[in-house]
């Protein structure tokens, strides 16, 4: 996975439509997701399309996510919160300002608002996730 940086540096010389093929091409990046997995457990909240969520504990306490979605675009979205997230530790995950980390992409101006509306609770799942984890 691309990290956030390497993200925004080419993100940041993109017109609108090439952002969207960005988003896109970052969604089919992502690890599958199998099946399996996608449960009303791992079910994001508040979303306008699904989006499911699954951390899984690597080494050294790091968490490694697994996501998809029904919708390209959201799928992207995810992707893009993931590498802000993807193989850190736990506690540093529970703590990090995700929403802080994205304010570069400007995703309320760049997408509509239906597309983004389930962005906060991507990043409060993540963040409840690592948080739980971090205490075990």
């Amino acid at each position: 996975m691309r990290s956030l940086d390497d993200i925004l540096e080419e993100y940041e010389f993109l017109d609108s439509d090439e952002r969207y093929r960005l988003l896109i091409e970052l969604g089919r990046e992502l690890d599958p997701m199998p099946d399996a997995l996608k449960t009303d457990a791992t079910l994001v909240r508040g979303c306008s399309a699904s989006v499911w969520v699954y951390p899984t504990e690597g080494a050294q306490g790091r968490l490694h996510f697994l996501a998809d979605s029904n919708a390209a675009i959201t799928k992207g979205i995810i992707a893009l919160v993931l590498s802000a997230v993807q193989d850190k530790p736990a506690g540093e995950v529970a703590t990090m300002d995700i929403a802080t980390a994205l304010a570069p992409f400007d995703l309320k101006n760049q997408l509509s608002s239906n597309r983004t509306q389930g962005v906060p609770n991507m990043i409060a799942l993540i963040r409840e996730t690592a948080a739980r984890l971090a205490a075990a």
